[in-house]
Formats: structure tokens, C-alpha cells, sequence
């Protein structure tokens, strides 16, 4: 089994308050579940209007497919044109890692 991790610094742009964080951030977490099955979450820069971190997790018995699942994730946050992706980070854990 192997588990890997995404985390995506986003950077909003014409945000005002945090109701209009979510109005954009909701959206985003709701396509990427939808789209590829993962688990996402807003889990970071909770307290910033223009700045959201959002963490992305898959499970596979392949590597290779998580992978290939987290760097579409990737992909799609970065095309968004309300976003500006800052930072990603992805990590992976496998049966050797205890």
C-alpha cells in the first residue's frame, strides 16, 4: 500500500474576507474529490482571506498511480485562474516506510 500526500500553497486573488476564501476554496476541494477520488481538505492559513493550504491524499497498491493522481490534482489547482499556486509539495510513504 502506498499513501501519498500533496499540499498546495494557493494564493487568492481579489479576496476580501474569509467568506469569500471559502466561496472560491469550496469549490476547488469539491472538483478534485469529485474528479479523482482523493481525500482534500483546506488544512492550512486558516485565519489568512488570500492565502489557503490545501492537502491532498491518495492510497494505491501502485506508486506509480499516486503519483500520476496527485500530479493531475496539481495540474487542475494550477490552471484555476482565480488561483495563483505558490508552493506544492508531495510526499509518499510505502511498505518499507514505518
Amino acid at each position: 500500500m502506498y499513501v501519498g500526500a500533496l499540499e498546495l500553497d494557493v494564493l487568492l486573488g481579489d479576496v476580501h474576507s474569509l467568506k469569500q476564501k471559502r466561496s472560491l476554496v469550496r469549490p476547488v476541494l469539491a472538483e478534485l474529490r469529485r474528479r479523482f477520488d482523493v481525500a482534500v481538505a483546506e488544512a492550512g492559513h486558516l485565519d489568512l482571506h488570500r492565502r489557503a493550504l490545501l492537502g491532498i491524499s491518495c492510497v494505491a497498491a501502485d506508486p506509480g498511480h499516486v503519483t500520476a493522481v496527485l500530479d493531475r490534482c496539481e495540474r487542475l489547482v494550477a490552471a484555476r485562474p482565480e488561483l495563483e499556486l505558490l508552493a506544492a509539495r508531495q510526499r509518499m510513504l510505502g511498505p518499507e516506510d514505518d
